[in-house]
């Protein structure tokens, strides 16, 4: 009997002894927050305020940020030729920098070091050499100044510049709005027919940038039937059809790495989305919709082809 009861002091003392560090760890800020508590960061975070991507960079899946310092972005801005106000302007182009700047996974520095490169969530890679200088990305674009800043959500890597994706080095061939490639494609027939209905053709060929999940004919088939109703049904109640719409719809262009990185996701409805991404890919509202096809280009934005109509809360 006195050996259970050392015994049960020993585990006691061991949780003891555990829990500050547990509660220690539970502390970490975001990584919005440790950026935010710095001057150093401060372009950064206005930058990430204005692509409107402050909760994605606070949201719980792991990421890896090379967080510019406030000079990398001044550097930037004058090589470019551009002032800060028209970069945090041109929410297409910021949006593309800044998840160009962001790696999945909580990645330390000693598995930087050991990549020759990584693929980030606007989609493009970086290169990334180490040497007995250090670690520098793309070329010497810029250079890892300090590492492995801990946050909750992930992990931060301080550079001394502000790394290019492809698209925005150079100029692209304009590829049409959302609507422009939605219409020149039958399996959208239904998405487009309701679109006009709505009124909302001007809207979605805007500037954005906008992340739309766009449902094909047999999702729209197969959620009317689910739903009772007529296709002139649904297109005559605009009210509705609206809402349903807008709730396909993200701000923002998020290619699908970074869709794969949320756990909800706000429209333009103003509800949000729920996401999950496993090993049988994306899929949204808990199965309502899967991701069928990925990172259609838009001039405005992007889509993401879905086998299902995802609804409102309103509208469910």
């Amino acid at each position: 009997m006195r050996k259970f009861s050392v015994l049960l002091v020993v585990i006691a003392l061991f949780v003891a002894a555990a829990l500050p560090a547990l509660a220690q760890e539970e502390e970490k800020p975001s990584i919005v927050e440790i950026a935010a508590s710095n001057e150093d960061f401060s372009t950064l975070v206005a930058a990430v305020e204005a692509a409107g991507l402050v909760d994605f960079f606070a949201s719980s899946k792991p990421i890896t940020v090379f967080a510019p310092t406030n000079a990398a972005f001044e550097a930037a801005f004058e090589a470019l030729g551009i002032a800060p106000e028209d970069l945090l302007a041109d929410t297409a182009t910021l949006t593309s920098i800044l998840l160009y700047h962001v790696v999945p996974g909580a990645v330390t520095s000693d598995i930087v070091a050991g990549l020759e490169s990584a693929t980030t969530l606007n989609g493009a890679d970086i290169a990334i050499k180490a040497d007995d200088m250090g670690v520098s990305l793309n070329d010497g674009q810029a250079k890892v100044a300090a590492v492995d800043i801990m946050a909750s959500n992930g992990v931060i890597h301080v550079i001394d510049g502000v790394i290019l994706p492809p698209a925005a080095e150079e100029e692209a061939e304009p590829m049409g709005t959302i609507v422009d490639i939605a219409a020149g494609n039958e399996d959208f027939g239904t998405l487009v027919a309701a679109v006009q209905a709505a009124g909302l053709v001007d809207a979605l060929s805007a500037a954005g940038p906008y992340t739309v999940f766009a449902p094909t004919n047999d999702a729209f088939a197969a959620a009317l039937e689910a739903l009772g109703i007529t296709a002139e049904d649904l297109l005559a109640d605009t009210e509705t059809l609206t809402s349903i719409l807008l709730y396909h719809v993200a701000p923002g262009r998020f290619p699908a790495a970074a869709v794969a990185q949320m756990e909800e996701i706000g429209t333009l409805n103003g509800a949000t989305i729920k996401v999950k991404a496993d090993d049988m890919g994306v899929s949204l509202n808990d199965g309502q919709a899967s991701v069928a096809a990925a990172d259609v280009m838009a001039d405005n934005g992007i889509i993401h082809v879905i086998d299902g109509v995802i609804l409102p809360p309103a509208a469910e």
